[in-house]
């Protein structure tokens, strides 16, 4: 067989790896989520509070922060144990940059890893997305997002403003 398809085998067998590993990691992480949510939400009363339902979603935030770190982490101690970068700083901000899709092409790998860190890459955007949406549901649900800023306001001495009349009453 020829070397550069050995090569690319090695590449597509690290990474089918690493993205099987980083999405298990984020569908499990997301669950605990849930779990936490649920357990805090009571606690803070998010269903009668805006200061918890607030709360609430910035513990999300950093809870998605901690996973994709994490997942980032995985890559850079990949690039390590396969001798693709020199030392830890190189390899967590290359692999940084990479997960999140900036890849300022400062730090590169060798020919022979490359096509490693192009699948790190989507598998970044595709997780971040997935955060994303994780992230939209929850706000939803919590309704944070509505205000009554934009309902008609009642003034002090005259007659209470007219409401129109909801569509699922």
């Amino acid at each position: 067989m020829d070397p550069t398809h050995v090569g690319l085998l090695q590449n597509l067998a690290f990474a089918t790896a690493m993205v099987g590993v980083t999405v298990l990691i984020h569908f499990w992480g997301l669950i605990l989520l849930l779990r936490i949510m649920g357990h805090t939400g009571h606690r803070l009363r998010a269903d009668k509070s805006h200061t918890g339902q607030a709360m609430l979603v910035v513990l999300v935030v950093f809870g998605i922060f901690a996973l994709h770190t994490v997942q980032i982490w995985l890559y850079a101690m990949l690039y390590l144990v396969l001798g693709a970068l020199p030392s830890l700083e190189p390899a967590l901000y290359f692999s940084t940059v990479t997960f999140v899709a900036v890849g300022y092409g400062d730090v590169v790998l060798p020919v022979t890893w490359r096509m490693l860190s192009a699948i790190e890459a989507a598998n970044g955007v595709i997780l971040i997305a997935w955060s994303t949406a994780f992230l939209f549901s929850v706000t939803g649900r919590l309704r944070l997002l509505e205000h009554n800023w934009l309902e008609p306001r009642r003034s002090r001495g005259g007659p209470p403003a007219e409401e129109e009349e909801s569509p699922d009453r």
